[in-house]
């Protein structure tokens, strides 16, 4: 009996190996290769955003440099009162609300089509007092991208939000204050920022469990960033219940080899 029960010890810490390795906690993401090349941290510096498609503009404008406010709501493709302006809304704080089409045009009012794409947020807002000046006395032009966001996974189950970017110089160490904070089964020294597009993305690994990592959490975020700080692997339930089968099996097929052999 003791030798089944030796047999029957060896081979569930194999299986726990065997599985552990396959399932335990399954819930990883973004996994690199063990000596992937991570990215030279950018500038310091912010980088100005520029729009892209389904970006979703604030629009306001006004006369005489800013001294009145024009209501573009009453304002038609022909330049004549009547009718809201079509694929615009207001939006609370003021303003009207304009998306950035799939090809980068957006339809402004008296303007038609125009296309804002790749321009930062200060050029579209030059650009636009330009094209505007052919109707109005010296156009003044604020423009805003509303929904900027970010995803952040904090490093635990479940837990992941989009936060949107209010300030246009959220840092790293702000952003995961948003989020909640780092998670207690999330690795502080292992957070992945990913950046760019997502086809051939740039990807930052950033270590905050020390004093000396914190040069890195005043990384200004860029709209559409991904954070993802890795969660500890630990035993579950779930995998428990993966190796169980396996060793009941096992211990079976030993009780029925010792069984026939026996005179």
């Amino acid at each position: 009996m003791k030798r089944i029960i030796t047999i029957s010890l060896v081979l569930f810490m194999g299986a726990i190996v065997f599985q552990g390795c396959r399932s335990l906690n399954p819930s990883v993401m973004l996994k690199t290769p063990k000596n992937y090349k991570y990215d030279e941290f950018p500038p310091s510096q912010p980088v100005q955003y520029k729009i892209a498609p389904n970006d979703a503009l604030s629009f306001q404008i006004f006369s005489n440099d800013g001294a009145k406010l024009i209501d573009v709501t009453t304002i038609s493709e022909g330049g004549m009162s009547g009718g809201n302006q079509q694929g615009a809304y207001l939006q609370n704080g003021g303003g009207l609300r304009y998306k950035v089409d799939f090809d980068g045009t957006v339809k402004m009012p008296l303007l038609g089509r125009v296309s804002l794409l790749g321009l930062t947020v200060r050029d579209a807002e030059l650009f636009l007092e330009e094209k505007f000046a052919s109707y109005y006395n010296k156009p003044f032009v604020l423009l805003d991208v509303t929904n900027r966001k970010v995803t952040i996974f904090p490093g635990n189950e479940g837990t992941a939000k989009v936060v949107p970017l209010q300030n246009a110089n959220t840092t790293l160490i702000e952003g995961l204050a948003l989020a909640g904070g780092i998670s207690n089964s999330g690795k502080a020294y292992k957070i992945k920022l990913i950046r760019g597009d997502l086809k051939n993305p740039q990807v930052y690994l950033i270590d905050l469990s020390t004093i000396d990592g914190m040069k890195h959490a005043d990384l200004v975020l860029q709209s559409n960033d991904i954070i993802y700080v890795e969660p500890k692997i630990r035993f579950s339930s779930e995998v428990m219940a993966n190796i169980l089968p396996y060793l009941t099996f096992v211990t079976t097929i030993i009780l029925f080899v010792e069984f026939i052999k026996r005179p």
